[in-house]
């Protein structure tokens, strides 16, 4: 018998910050082989987080938990934060911020399925479905091009995240939403856990979530990125 879904969010969120759920109230910064390891892409992400709304798991190699929690300490939207991390984990100038993270155990009923599966990526597909490794969802438009997509980052044995994009021709018709739902579905019939994630001023990104069934409950996610000076 599967695990009921907060379980399987636990294994996924415990695969993917190194520990969950968090102790207490606060930040924690964790030391996690993982943060070493390549991620769904072949990248090194050497900081992950996630926060449910009250404690925070932080994690970052081994070696370098001890700076960074001395770094952070309990505040996390300190000026300059990015920098001094991306310093502490040698990959220079960085930002620091956070997402909104998402999770669903149910579909909107109501959103059909749409779209072609396609396991590997082939060049009849857009450039940005090539580095997921996880299948991809394709809608085509009337001339047989793929107009809108969703591409999945399988995380690990639990979890895996949907990413979409849609052409600019095709936005507001409900492609994003119906795809979102397909592929979110196919996770959760795998016995999975699907997750969503966007930028806190991406509204168009939230509306779909919404409408599908991925409810915002106050959690977020964590990372560092690469800036210029």
């Amino acid at each position: 018998m599967a695990e009921p879904m907060s379980d399987r969010l636990t294994l996924h969120l415990r695969s993917w910050v190194g520990e969950w759920p968090p102790p207490s109230a606060g930040v924690h910064v964790v030391g996690d082989p993982a943060r070493l390891e390549p991620t769904w892409d072949g990248a090194l992400r050497p900081l992950q987080g996630v926060s449910n709304g009250a404690g925070t798991v932080i994690s970052v190699p081994p070696a370098a938990a001890d700076a960074v929690r001395r770094a952070i300490g309990n505040d996390l939207v300190r000026p300059g934060l990015g920098d001094e991390l991306g310093s502490i984990l040698g990959v220079g100038p960085s930002a620091f911020g956070a997402g909104i993270f998402r999770t669903t155990d149910r579909v909107d009923p109501e959103l059909a399925d749409l779209g072609e599966w396609f396991e590997d990526h082939t060049d009849e597909l857009p450039d940005w479905l090539a580095p997921f490794n996880g299948p991809r969802l394709v809608a085509h438009g009337d001339a047989g091009r793929p107009i809108a997509g969703v591409g999945i980052k399988v995380h690990d044995d639990y979890g895996q995240e949907l990413s979409v994009v849609t052409e600019e021709e095709a936005r507001g018709l409900g492609y994003a939403r119906r795809l979102v739902a397909t592929a979110a579905r196919r996770v959760l019939d795998e016995g999975l856990v699907p997750t969503y994630l966007h930028a806190p001023d991406n509204t168009a990104s939230a509306r779909v979530a919404e409408s599908v069934g991925f409810a915002d409950r106050g959690w977020k996610v964590y990372g560092l990125w690469p800036r210029s000076r």
